[in-house]
Order: structure tokens, then sequence, then C-alpha cells
């Protein structure tokens, strides 16, 4: 590619990412929670929630891109075979380069969106975790097969239900507490959940856990 194609598309169709961090963990939230994979964090965001706790992945300038062969290479040699990749918001770039490459090698592709975007790549679990100032691009709802919804007001279990009635009939359902306000919302999750079943309660495992 040339220099002043590279200066068009820095991320190369995909080949270069402006990845945050990288890690083998478990996951901490969801319907995955307990599970081995390898993190793939990729800088900036448009969304911009007031209790994120990676603010410091919203500026993308400050993650150069990176060659996402070496990506793939290092989420290879974990053995849980599950890449999760997350951000910041992963619906910013193009994805069908890393997915491919890691669904080449055995490997499970997970995504975590807010849906703000449309969504490239081939993935075999997604989660959409939408946001009221962003709602999520419609077509991002049908192929969600988890929906996290973060809770911090009875407000929000409103706007829950009304992303549970754009999801697919299969899609599972989390109403997970904003980590601040947890022991201010949990009953009120309690009950919500013993008089709704079809959703369920999702914790940040991995802060208990102290887990990255």
């Amino acid at each position: 590619m040339s220099t002043r194609q590279e200066q068009n598309d820095p991320f190369d169709r995909g080949r270069k990412l402006p990845v945050m961090e990288e890690f083998y963990t478990l996951q901490g939230e969801g319907y995955h929670m307990g599970r081995a994979a390898y993190f793939i964090r990729i800088g900036g965001c448009d969304v911009g929630c007031s209790w994120c706790d990676t603010k410091q992945s919203w500026d993308a300038a400050l993650f150069p891109p990176v060659s996402v062969d070496e990506v793939v290479r290092r989420a290879s040699e974990t053995a849980g075979k599950t890449v999760v990749v997350t951000g910041g918001e992963p619906s910013l770039y193009p994805l069908d380069y890393l997915t491919a490459e890691l669904k080449s090698l055995g490997i499970k592709t997970m995504v975590e969106t807010s849906g703000a975007q449309e969504l490239s790549g081939r993935w075999d679990w997604i989660c959409l975790s939408p946001k009221k100032y962003t709602p999520p691009q419609p077509s991002v709802y049908s192929r969600a097969d988890e929906l996290k919804v973060i809770i911090q007001t009875p407000a929000d279990l409103e706007w829950a239900e009304k992303n549970a009635a754009l999801v697919g009939k299969d899609c599972l359902l989390y109403l997970q507490p904003e980590w601040s306000k947890a022991e201010e919302v949990m009953e009120m999750l309690i009950t919500f959940v013993m008089d709704h079943p079809r959703w369920r309660v999702s914790l940040q495992a991995h802060k208990y856990m102290k887990i990255p």
C-alpha cells in the first residue's frame, strides 16, 4: 500500500487496528462469565458513558494502529481459544479481517458492543450493550445473542424493556447494575427479575475476582 493510501486508510482494510491492550483472563460478565478468553481492547469510543471504567480507551489517537496478524498470533497461543473484542467501541472499525484470521485458526470470536455503528466481522457471539444517548443501529439488534443493559436508575428498566422488544426471540437478556450503584439498585433488580423471569442479573464478577 502506498503512503497516500495508508493516509486515507490507516487501518489497511482492517489489517491494522488501534489496540489499547490485550490480555488473557476470565470473562467477568454475562452469559460467558467465568470462561477463559483472550481480550482485545480497541481504542476509540463515540459513546462516552459517564460511568465507563475504561475512559482511557476513548481517544483512539493515543493508540497507533498495530498489526492484526501479530495480535492474532498472540491470541492463538492461549489455551482458551476464544477471543473477546471490546473497547472503546469496536463497531467503529473494520473487523472482517480480524475475525476471519481468528476463525481460520479455530478460535471463537465474541464481541461486546454498544451497536452505535454498523458491526462488521464474523462473530460466534455478539453481546449488545445499548446506551441511551447513542442507540444501536437497527441491524445490530437482530444479530445480538445477548442483550446486557446497565442499570443505574428505575428508568433504565424501561430502556431495557424497549431494547428487549427489538432483539430476536432467542437473545438472552441481562440486567447489570452499574458498579458504583450496585448496592442501591440490587434489591430493585432482584424484584424486577423475579417479576420478569426472562431477564437475568449479570454481575461484574471480574471485579470481585480482582482480575482484568
